[in-house]
C-alpha cells in the first residue's frame, strides 16, 4: 500500500498531542512484523487498552471430514440457508493451517465490533451494497468490491437498508498483499500490473466517537472468539496515518492481461498471502493466433489445490456449475475443461465470465456437513459417453 494520512495528527510522530482542555490524545502504533512491516500510528480519544469486561466465548475453528477419497468437489452455496450479520451469518466451507474460505448472506448490520487477531480478512462482495465502517474510517462497498481489513482492525459491516449483501470471505492467518512481481523496488505498482494505485480506495471520510459507555468488541484470536467492553467507543480515532489500512479495490478494475495463446493462471493474480493467491477471472478478449483454443489446457495442480468461486456469466470451461458455486480441484489429480468445451471455445471472440479464484500451497480440507450443498456426480462429470 501507499502512504495516507486522515484527521488530525502533530507534527511529529511520538511527541504530545493535546487536546483543547491539555489533556493528552492517545498515541497507538499498529504494524506488522514487530515494527519492521507496514505499520500506522493512530491518535485516540481514550487509552485504546482500556478494556472493562474480558471473556472467552467459543471455538470458532471448524470441524473438517475425514478422510475421503481424492477427487473434485462441487459446493452450491446458494443453496446455504444461514443468514444473519456479516459475523453470524459466515458459514465455513474450506480451510487449512493459512486460511480460512467460506461465504457469508448478511441481512443485518452488526450491532457489536468485531477484530481478527489472527490474520488479515479478504471479503469479496459478490452482490449488495453497504458501508464497512473502521477505526481508521468508511468504505461504501459495492458489488465486485474486493475489501481487504488488516489484522488488529476493529470494523462493523452495515448493508444498505432492505438489501442483502452475499459475500465470499477468506480470513487469512498472515497479511495479505499484492503480488510482489507487481511492483517496483519502492513499493510503486509496475506498468505491467493489472491494477494500480489509483484503482485502489482507502477510507473515505473519518468519523469520530467521543463517547464513554459499555461498547463489546468481538474478537477472534487463537482459535477462539473472545469478548472484550471497552469503556469507550471503538472508533474515537481523531486522525492517523502510514500504511497500513483497510482498502477496497474492484474486480471490473482488473484489467486481464492476454495473448495470442491461452496464458496460464497466474496471468490472473490479484493479491497474495502466507501460502496462497487470489487471482480474478473477468471479461476479456479470447486468444488471437489463428489456430488458438481459447478453453485453458487439462493441467494438474502441481502443489497446489485450486478453489473457483463463479460470480457472474457462462464460465466457458464448465457445465453444471452455477453462480454462486464453489469447485476444488485438489492437487495430485489432473483437471481442465468439460467434454466438448475445447471444441466449442474454437473461434470465440471474448468471454463475459467473472470468477474469483483461490490456489493454495498447502491442501484444502472440506468442513464437515456440506452433504446438503454438494453436487456429489461432480468428480464423474468429464466422462465423455461419446468416446
Amino acid at each position: 500500500m501507499y502512504y495516507r494520512q486522515m484527521g488530525s495528527i502533530p507534527h511529529k510522530r511520538h511527541t504530545m498531542f493535546k487536546k483543547k482542555d491539555g489533556s493528552l490524545y492517545r498515541e497507538q502504533v499498529m504494524g506488522t512484523r514487530g515494527f519492521s512491516g507496514t505499520q500506522s500510528i493512530l491518535y485516540h480519544h481514550y487509552m485504546p487498552t482500556e478494556v472493562l469486561k474480558s471473556e472467552l466465548n467459543t471455538s470458532y475453528l471448524p470441524e473438517y471430514e475425514g478422510k475421503q477419497s481424492l477427487k473434485h468437489r462441487h459446493l452450491v452455496t446458494g443453496k446455504i440457508e444461514k443468514k444473519g450479520d456479516a459475523l453470524t451469518s459466515r458459514t465455513y466451507l474450506l480451510g487449512n493451517q493459512d486460511l480460512l474460505i467460506g461465504t457469508a448472506y448478511v441481512n443485518e448490520p452488526m450491532k457489536n465490533f468485531y477484530r481478527n487477531g489472527d490474520g488479515d480478512e479478504m471479503l469479496f462482495i459478490h452482490y449488495g451494497s453497504g458501508k464497512l465502517e473502521t477505526m481508521f474510517g468508511t468504505i461504501t462497498y459495492r458489488p465486485g468490491d474486493y475489501l481487504v481489513i488488516p489484522i488488529g482492525t476493529i470494523y462493523r459491516i452495515l448493508p444498505d437498508e432492505n438489501e442483502a449483501t452475499k459475500m465470499l470471505f477468506v480470513e487469512a492467518f498472515s497479511q495479505i498483499t499484492t503480488p510482489r512481481r507487481y511492483r517496483n523496488e519502492y513499493g510503486q505498482l509496475l506498468e505491467h500490473s493489472p491494477f494500480c494505485e489509483r484503482d485502489i480506495r482507502g477510507p473515505e471520510m473519518l468519523e469520530t466517537y467521543n463517547l464513554q459507555g459499555e461498547f463489546e468488541v468481538l474478537l477472534k484470536s487463537r482459535g477462539s472468539i473472545h469478548s472484550h467492553v471497552l469503556g469507550h467507543h471503538p472508533f474515537d480515532v481523531v486522525g492517523w496515518d502510514g500504511y497500513l489500512y483497510p482498502w477496497a479495490f474492484n474486480i471490473e478494475d482488473f484489467e486481464p492481461i492476454t495473448g495470442r495463446v491461452h496464458q496460464p493462471p497466474p496471468v490472473h493474480q490479484t493479491f497474495e498471502g502466507k501460502h496462497f493467491v487470489v487471482c480474478s477471472f473477468v471479461p476479456r478478449l479470447f486468444d488471437y493466433h489463428p489456430e488458438a483454443i481459447p478453453a485453458p489446457y487439462y493441467h494438474s495442480n502441481v502443489n497446489s489445490d485450486e478453489m473457483l468461486y463463479y460470480v457472474e456469466g457462462n464460465f466457458m470451461s464448465r457445465k453444471g456449475v452455477q453462480v454462486e458455486s464453489i469447485t476444488l480441484h485438489p492437487s495430485g489429480i489432473p483437471h481442465g475443461p468439460h467434454p466438448g468445451k475445447p471444441e466449442s471455445s474454437i473461434g470465440k471472440k471474448e468471454t463475459l465470465e467473472m470468477a474469483v479464484m483461490i490456489d493454495t500451497f498447502h491442501p484444502l480440507q472440506v468442513v464437515k456437513g456440506l452433504t446438503e450443498i454438494e453436487d456429489p456426480t461432480y468428480m464423474y462429470s468429464w466422462t465423455d459417453k461419446k468416446e
